[in-house]
């Protein structure tokens, strides 16, 4: 029984890791589309190609649920994939709605009006197509009044992360945080919002103070995914876990290893 977990890059890899470490007994296939990552600085359209080319790739190995650890593509295309291509008897989940159940302190399926929260003050750290998307505020629309929500595209982080240069990635945080803070002083609460950020949650909050609320997503994901497979044992699917990247194998492998910190071995999708 496997659940499909799909990425651009590595990043997934800490949602991955929470979701194991939740659900020990869950095998999962996890898909890096390595080759044609970053997808932040993609158009749209090609984010929405690319991920529906993945998510089928993974339907093929057997998972019946997919989840897209990469907050650009449930952010560009999720919706779009669920209203026109997603089979019926195929699930597939977006990142956005644990991080927001979080903040608004509500749970995914309460339709009751949008409320005032505790936290009014958000600052939003993404990559420039999650931020173009307005997805995020859009869903937190749906459920919240009253919160202001500031944005700042983080060009560079992913490539940087990837690339496995953190010295470079912690320059451009602070450099980023910085920029964020001309626009909001002070804010109350940061979403980390893309999936590689939690590699750098430290020197975020560092960069941010310590007063400052910072929500990543891999362990509340992991949170949500348990309660979604109790309420739908059906779509833990038939496959078995492996890791494929489109990229090289051989490299992703190396460079999964020393994030996760153990033996990661990809194939080529």
């Amino acid at each position: 029984m496997a659940v499909g977990i799909f990425d651009s890059g590595l990043g997934g890899l800490t949602v991955l890791d929470a979701a194991q470490k939740r659900l020990p007994d869950v095998e999962f296939v996890y898909l890096a589309d390595s080759a044609n990552a970053p997808y932040g600085v993609r158009t749209a359209d090609n984010i929405y190609e690319l991920t529906t080319a993945a998510v089928q790739r993974l339907f093929d190995a057997g998972c019946d649920l997919v989840i897209l650890a990469c907050n650009t593509a449930s952010a560009a295309a999720l919706r779009r994939m669920q209203e026109r291509w997603v089979p019926t008897d195929k699930r597939v989940l977006g990142v956005f709605v644990p991080m927001i159940e979080a903040l608004t302190e509500r749970q995914w399926g309460d339709n009751s009006p949008p409320r005032e929260v505790a936290v009014q003050h958000v600052a939003l750290f993404a990559t420039p197509a999650t931020v173009a998307s307005r997805a995020f505020q859009r869903e937190l629309a749906f459920r919240a009044i009253g919160v202001d929500v500031e944005a700042q595209a983080c060009g560079g982080v992913v490539d940087a992360i990837e690339d496995g240069d953190m010295i470079l990635a912690d320059a451009l945080v602070r450099s980023h945080v910085d920029a964020l803070k001309r626009k909001m002083p002070e804010p109350q609460a940061a979403i980390l919002g893309c999936t590689h950020y939690p590699l750098m949650q430290h020197e975020f909050q560092d960069a941010l103070g310590q007063d400052v609320a910072v929500y990543s997503q891999a362990g509340l994901v992991g949170e949500s995914l348990a309660d979604y497979l109790e309420r739908h044992p059906d779509k833990m699917g038939t496959g078995k876990a492996g890791f494929l990247t489109t990229g090289d194998p051989k490299t992703v492998s190396q460079r999964a290893t020393q994030f996760l910190r153990r033996q990661i071995t990809f194939q080529s999708a």
